[in-house]
């Protein structure tokens, strides 16, 4: 039987301070999930910055873990590698109805994809993509390299009964040495930067702000993924 659908309602935003650890946010996201399932919470993107923790994806191998310190690791549900999350990184978890997006898990990646490159053109710069390798990067002239390309945002997604979970980060300042204790990705043919690496003073408010304001062209109505 398929969903009764009203008029359209816009994600709720929920932006919390602080710096949240990993697995009480995880399991609030489950809880919220459930939730959405059973048609009992709207959907909603949530903003937040982690405390340092490394986490693993279901493709994440064991080798890629390189040297994590004192730095807490997890496994977790969603999609992809290792990454590193922690303070100075904005992560977003769109909490989407796919089901009424299109059920495309591509063409939702692309569509984050899509939103992250237009935030980042925001501020000046030019994200691009590489094929196969979700996630959004920069290519760097400025340090005598030969075009090589950083990611400055990664993405990472789980989806349930077609409710996307997780989601992406982008790199404000965070500590750019904690990703030499990982292959971040499995990927070893580029880098990570981040705003402040790139010499932008970019306030988390400010990326905030902008995210929330690139998100309807990709997402809201008369989006190609537009909820129906």
């Amino acid at each position: 039987m398929e969903r009764e659908t009203s008029a359209y309602q816009p994600p709720l935003w929920h932006i919390r301070s602080g710096f949240q650890p990993y697995r009480p946010l995880l399991q609030d996201m489950e809880d919220y999930v459930r939730s959405m399932q059973k048609e009992a919470a709207s959907e909603a993107i949530w903003m937040f910055e982690h405390e340092a923790i490394f986490t693993a994806g279901t493709s994440a191998q064991d080798s890629d873990l390189l040297s994590p310190g004192d730095i807490p690791t997890i496994q977790t549900g969603r999609g992809g590698e290792w990454t590193y999350h922690g303070p100075g990184q904005l992560v977003i978890w769109p909490l989407l109805h796919l089901a009424e997006r299109g059920q495309d898990l591509r063409a939702y990646i692309r569509g984050l994809e899509s939103w992250i490159i237009d935030v980042l053109s925001c501020f000046g710069l030019n994200g691009e993509r590489r094929e196969g390798l979700p996630g959004v990067w920069v290519r760097r002239s400025d340090i005598g390299a030969s075009d090589r390309l950083d990611k400055i945002a990664a993405i990472g997604v789980r989806v349930s009964k077609w409710v996307s979970m997780h989601g992406f980060a982008i790199n404000l300042e965070p500590d750019l040495g904690a990703f030499q204790k990982i292959i971040p990705c499995g990927v070893t043919d580029g880098g990570t930067t981040s705003f402040a690496d790139l010499g932008l003073l970019v306030s988390r408010a400010e990326l905030e702000m902008a995210i929330q304001d690139c998100f309807n062209a990709h997402f809201g109505i008369g989006s190609p993924l537009q909820r129906r």
